[in-house]
Order: C-alpha cells, then structure tokens, then sequence
C-alpha cells in the first residue's frame, strides 16, 4: 500500500517541504533510506544522512532548517520520533488487519466467537471455547478445550494454548510460545524412578500481557499459574508451575524461574536470570542479567551475581575479583618473607 506525504502529513497534523504527491510503500532508517522509503530525523547525531538519504520522505522537528539541499521531501511536526512511532504503530494496524475465518480450519460447534474475529488456516479451537471480540488468531495455531480468549487479544502463528487457560484482555501471544504445557512434576519412587504428578491446574493471564516468541508458561499442579497486567516477557522464557509474577513486571529472555516463585510489581529481570523454586521477590525489584537468585528479596533490591549478591556489594566485591592474581602473588610473597625470617 502506498501513501503520498499530503496523506501522511494528514495523519500527524505536520507541514509537507517539498512534493506532497511524493508516494512511499515502506518504512527505513535514516542511514538506510532508498527511493519509495519513509525516515524520520530525531537525534541530531544522524544529522548528516538527512542530506545523503535517499528516502522519499522525512519526518523532522518543526524547527529543522537544512543547511544545505535535501532531496527528500520533509515533513515537519512537534515530534519527529512521536509521529515516526505513530506511522509504526499505523502500519502494524493495517499490516495486521485480517478478519474472516481461513479454511481448513477447526472450531468445535460448543464454542463461541465474537465478533470481528480472524482465524487463520489450520488452526484447531476446541470444545467449548469462548473468544472474544476483535481477537485475531493466525495460521496452525492450537487453543485447547475450555479455553477463554478476551478482546483485542493477538494470538500468532504456531502458538499453543492447552485446555482450561484463561487470557485476557489486549494480550499479545506471539509464535511458538506454549501456555499451559504441564509442569515439571515428578516424585520419586523405591525403585528409583520418577512417577509423573498430574498436573490439574491451569494458566491465567491477565490484561495487556506480551509473551514472546518461544516462551513457555506451564500449568500449575493445583489452582493456576498467574502473569498479571501488564506483564512483558521477552522470547525463550520458561515460567514453572504454580509461579505467579505481579503486574508491569518485565523480564528479558533465556530467564527461567522455578516452581511456585512469587515474583513482585514492577520488577525489572535482566536476560538469563536463574531463579529457584518456592521464594518470595518483592516489589520494584532489579536484577542484573545472568545472575542467579536463591533466596527471598525484598522490595527495591538491586541484585548481581550468581549467587546474587545486592549491586553495590557486588561491585565492591568485583574489584577484588578482578584483583585476585595480584593478590594470591603478594600473599604467598609475604608467606616466603615470614618463612624466611623464622
């Protein structure tokens, strides 16, 4: 689909420098602008490229003023990177605009759909599932039986979502993420074998929640696993059974938390971050990438390391750390002057 800049400078309320029948079809950044392109200029520091890109159009601040000629055609608003970030979200809007059921696909006659809903070809929904209005769900996905799907929520292809799991409202469910797989439940017999511990409970997400790609949240034993409002995981999380993570928390991908955690509102978890099963992390909490948490935190505690040691003690700590050949060399000098004068 293509726009001229007098449609796009419509859209944000700005002032079009140039041709205003100028046609773009994509979107680029500045450095990377081609002929048919759309760019925005918002740190001065990429200042130079607005006279060497090749892009059709440029968003600028309303007081921009070249110094030299500019073939591209400027379009100047209050906000450069506030309008560049509502093109995005516009473009997403149109990119994503499906309705309509594709075939082959399935839906048991027990469940119902709302209204101005997609689902995409081969994809399975199952006994007495309810899905709500405006919900779009692509291609090979799988939602389980008794399965209940809120509004404006986004489900994309190959996304797995297992019986009895509840999403909710304006979530995002991108592909390859697996909700309600069974938990990690085994107990050990007297042959030394491990019996399998049914797992009956279920997932429930809440409001405006995004998962991402390749996550994994696993149904509870009893009762339900639970991810808040608000919550964003990155791709290639595991979430344990029974876990429960408050609202507006994030965490970055590759970390894992075991079974029964309870993580606080608006925490902060940084990439590959361990942490054990049946502990308690506070709210506001932040803990830097690849450490390791095994013990209960409190509110407000910056952590570091594996095991996690509070930030400032884990820099103090770092230094010695980094200093420790320096250091075992003057001890053992010290060790031999000490011999040596006995």
């Amino acid at each position: 689909m293509k726009f001229t800049a007098e449609q796009i400078a419509g859209i944000l309320e700005g002032t079009v420098v140039g041709d205003p029948q100028v046609k773009v079809s994509k979107l680029a950044k500045i450095e990377e602008g081609v002929k048919g392109s759309l760019t925005f200029l918002a740190n001065p520091k990429y200042k130079p490229f607005i006279y060497k890109t090749k892009a059709s159009i440029t968003i600028v601040n309303l007081d921009f003023e070249p110094e030299h000629e500019v073939e591209t055609t400027l379009i100047k608003v209050e906000d450069a990177y506030g309008a560049f970030t509502k093109l995005l979200e516009y473009y997403n809007e149109i990119k994503l605009n499906k309705s309509g059921i594709e075939q082959p696909s399935y839906i048991s006659e027990s469940s119902t759909i709302g209204s101005d809903i997609y689902i995409g070809a081969f994809t399975y929904i199952g006994e007495n599932v309810k899905i709500g209005n405006n919900v779009k769900i692509f291609p090979n996905s799988y939602v389980s039986d008794n399965v209940v799907i809120g509004d404006n929520t986004l489900v994309f292809s190959g996304a797995k979502i297992y019986s009895d799991c509840i999403i909710g409202n304006n979530c995002v469910i991108n592909s390859g993420a697996i909700i309600g797989a069974d938990g990690f439940g085994f107990a050990p017999n007297e042959k030394g074998e491990y019996s399998k511990v049914p797992q009956i409970g279920n997932v429930i997400i809440e409001d405006n929640v995004d998962i991402g790609a390749g996550t994994t949240i696993d149904r509870a034993t009893l009762g339900s696993t639970i991810i808040r409002k608000g919550v964003k995981l990155d791709n290639q999380i595991q979430i344990a059974h029974n876990v429960e993570i408050g609202k507006n928390t994030v965490i970055a991908a590759q970390t894992g938390v075991a079974g029964s955690t309870k993580i606080g509102e608006n925490c902060q978890i940084g990439g590959q971050v361990g942490i054990v099963g049946h502990i308690t992390i506070g709210n506001n909490v932040k803990i830097q990438a690849q450490s390791g948490i095994g013990r209960n935190v409190k509110d407000n505690e910056v952590l570091q390391g594996s095991p996690a040691l509070t930030y400032g003690d884990y820099n103090k700590s770092y230094v010695h750390f980094k200093n420790l050949p320096k250091i075992v060399k003057n001890i053992n000098e010290i060790e031999k002057r000490v011999d040596g004068n006995n």
